[in-house]
């Protein structure tokens, strides 16, 4: 019990100490202690011969004076023990002297040893050093593997984490394929039975056709020999020459009058429908000449554009989202405006005496928005989402008329084309898209090779930036890419002059450049010291005279390049805090809007 209570009293150090001293007092008394004890009978036996010379000595003064004492005593016998005195004393003497001897040589020892002990103790202390070391050294280890333990239990804690969400990954990846498969192969079955419907109209609309041949050839026929029996034939005129129609009219109109008509008249009255050929034989299909155009609203612009005035002054500061806006653009009529941000809203605004008031909110998409664009006429609005769709609304009743669905990544840019019944769009899963707005599909896919950002249109071809630091430029007529322009930076936005003639690009290396469409080359480079670009969505636009070109930066602060100098013309800032995102300058030149990704937006005039 007392040891056992010994041992929980005393601390583990101590009793290392006490067991180290134990077996260290056990290994060094094991080799000097028969040393030790041959000393110790060595020293009593030089004690015991002092002894016996010392007696010697005394019972020599003894016998002498026992001698002196009684001289007459028997001389035989004193002779005799004189003489045994004497033999003894010489055997002592050498005793004695071998005694010495050998004490010296035991005190010699005794040195040595004393040295050699001496020399075990350094090294013992030197032991007890290196032990002492390897101890701190054994605690520091264990330290270090105590936390090299806990790391471990961290990484595995962060490596189940990031297992349990790939699982999730993958299975949520499963499912989106499956759905891909499914929704692929409806779309297939669509097509298919489109088609089918297609080819069953057009067969039908053959055999009407001729049949209306047919019966306007007899009743042409009829005709003409009813007037070769007429005695005086009319003779046209030298600059008007009868032709007489090789495809008659389907409608089945049989007045003799539509059998002739004349070259000139002809070339005048047929319908212009090669532009939108033009445009849609980049998707390897062809539009119809008759397909209706949409006549412009009230609200449209008439007549020239306003002389374009530089804004100096921001006249009216407002929230136009709940986080931030990504899009802006005013209406043809320069009265109306949209917004589009991450609230997953288009909201359209009214500017009134400078100032911007809400009228509605246009609903329905399922993420933010990233883009917006008019219709010439200014009835539709388009605007492109993150939720991999594009969605189209009256402006009238703010209702949704169209959901164009079939991008497989989210939808970075969509613009209208010139007849506003099909729309371009690029997504960011490195496709354009063509949509035919009366069937509602999608009749084109063209495989681009890298995310789009941005699109713009002219008569003659569309032209995407992407995030491969390219500009690409589909020819429409061969349905494939005429060339390819390389930047510096990713293009995060495009945007044409107003006669269709150059191209400004804005590109993540912090430059904008106009590309000159007839010549095939770039003409001006814009960059400023203070201007970065904020995002790969970041826009800029020309203003309406394509006198001026305007970008937002990062730090809040508004641009403005004169083109023909390339110098900044004018820096707007103080009302932006966060990344200016797009810019919208009127058709009008009266007002120039910027949003940013702090939710605001902010309208700029000359006064």
């Amino acid at each position: 019990m007392a040891s056992g209570c010994r041992a929980q009293c005393f601390p583990e150090w101590k009793q290392h100490i006490s067991l180290e001293l134990r077996r260290r007092d056990r290994t060094q008394r094991q080799g000097f202690e028969e040393l030790i004890q041959q000393y110790n009978k060595l020293l009593e036996k030089s004690d015991l011969q002092d002894v016996l010379a010392a007696k010697l000595q005394t019972e020599k003064y003894e016998s002498q004076s026992r001698h002196d004492i009684s001289p007459g005593h028997d001389g035989y016998r004193s002779e005799a023990l004189l003489q045994d005195l004497s033999e003894m004393r010489i055997k002592h003497q050498e005793e004695l002297t071998d005694l010495h001897k050998k004490r010296g040589e035991l005190a010699q020892t005794v040195i040595d040893l004393n040295n050699q002990l001496q020399q075990k103790d350094r090294e013992i202390q030197a032991n007890d050093a290196r032990i002492a070391e390897y101890l701190q050294t054994i605690e520091v280890l264990r330290m270090e593997c105590q936390d090299l333990r806990i790391k471990l239990q961290d990484l595995e804690k962060v490596n189940q984490i990031l297992k349990d969400e790939y699982d999730a990954l993958q299975i949520t990846f499963n499912a989106l394929e499956e759905k891909l498969r499914k929704t692929t192969e409806d779309n297939q079955e669509l097509v298919a039975r489109w088609m089918a419907e297609k080819a069953q109209e057009a067969n039908r609309l053959n055999a009407e056709n001729e049949k209306d041949v047919k019966k306007q050839q007899t009743r042409l026929q009829n005709e003409l020999a009813e007037a070769a029996k007429e005695p005086l034939p009319l003779e046209p005129d030298d600059d008007e020459i009868e032709v007489l129609e090789q495809n008659p009219d389907p409608t089945g109109d049989t007045s003799p009058i539509r059998g002739v008509v004349r070259t000139p008249s002809k070339r005048q009255s047929q319908p212009s429908g090669g532009l939108l050929d033009s445009f849609t034989n980049i998707f390897g299909r062809r539009s119809s000449a008759s397909y209706p155009m949409q006549t412009e609203c009230t609200d449209s612009p008439t007549g020239t554009l306003r002389e374009v005035r530089l804004p100096n002054t921001a006249v009216f500061v407002f929230d136009a989202h709940e986080g931030e806006v990504n899009a802006v653009r005013f209406s043809p009529s320069s009265r109306l405006l949209a917004t589009g941000g991450m609230d997953r809203r288009v909201k359209l605004w009214e500017v009134v005496r400078d100032k911007c008031e809400m009228k509605g909110a246009l609903t329905g998409s399922n993420a933010g928005i990233t883009s917006i664009e008019f219709d010439t006429s200014g009835h539709h609005l388009l605007a492109a989402s993150n939720d991999f769709a594009s969605r189209i609304w009256t402006v009238e009743d703010l209702r949704l008329r169209h959901t164009l669905t079939g991008h497989s990544g989210k939808v970075l840019s969509a613009k209208f084309l010139l007849d506003n019944t099909h729309i371009v769009s690029g997504s960011h899963d490195r496709t354009l898209k063509l949509w035919d707005l009366r069937s509602k599909v999608c009749i084109k896919t063209v495989f681009a090779g890298s995310s789009c950002n941005d699109i713009v249109c002219t008569e003659q071809c569309v032209m995407s930036g992407h995030f491969d630091k390219k500009i690409r430029f589909w020819d429409i007529r061969s349905e494939s890419t005429v060339r390819e322009l390389d930047l510096q930076g990713r293009i995060t936005a495009l945007d044409l002059n107003p006669d269709k003639s150059e191209l400004l690009s804005c590109s993540r290396d912090d430059q904008l450049k106009i590309y000159d469409l007839r010549a095939n080359a770039i003409r001006h480079t814009f960059s400023a010291q203070g201007f970065k670009c904020g995002s790969d969505w970041t826009r800029a636009i020309f203003s309406p005279d394509g006198s001026y070109v305007v970008a937002g930066s990062a730090d809040g602060t508004l641009y403005l390049w004169n083109v023909l100098t390339e110098k900044v013309e004018r820096m707007l800032s103080k009302h932006h805090s966060a990344s200016i995102n797009a810019v919208a300058w009127s058709p009008s030149g009266a007002h120039v809007l910027s949003v940013d990704k702090g939710s605001r937006g902010v309208l700029w005039s000359d006064f």
